[in-house]
């Protein structure tokens, strides 16, 4: 990873994203490593990831997003693993979970690659109905 800031700032995508964090966490609180990353491949921004804040009841949820660049890669397997690895190493007991759509797709494949499995639907109070999915080491 470049340690120019410049390098993130510059990035469309990043900006994009930052945009929506920053407020984000205002809101939430900034509490490392509970937070948002980039994932950088060969010296470029490939995707996102982190954590949507701080663990509650020894809870933690995951997301992540390749960019449509370098979708179908690996990538989003790759981040979503390295958000698995920091939890783990960070609180050997914390339970992590994830949510998507509710259907098949490329995320919900991405989750079991990753040992995922998916608890059945929950209503999210911002994204209406999706599945929810637990982390099973």
């Amino acid at each position: 990873m470049s340690d120019n800031p410049g390098f993130i700032l510059n990035n469309i995508r990043c900006q994009e994203i930052l945009a929506m964090q920053v407020p984000y966490y205002k809101v939430i609180g900034f509490t490392q490593p509970w937070i948002g990353y980039f994932a950088i491949k060969d010296k470029r921004v490939v995707g996102t990831g982190g954590y949507k804040g701080a663990p509650k009841n020894q809870t933690v949820e995951i997301a992540y997003s390749t960019f449509p660049d370098f979708e179908g890669q690996g990538i989003g397997t790759e981040i979503c693993y390295a958000l698995v690895e920091l939890a783990q190493q960070t609180n050997a007991s914390i339970r992590i979970t994830a949510r998507t759509l509710p259907e098949w797709n490329a995320s919900t494949r991405i989750l079991q690659k990753n040992q995922f499995v998916c608890l059945g639907s929950v209503i999210d109070p911002e994204d209406g109905e999706v599945w929810e999915w637990e982390h099973k080491t």
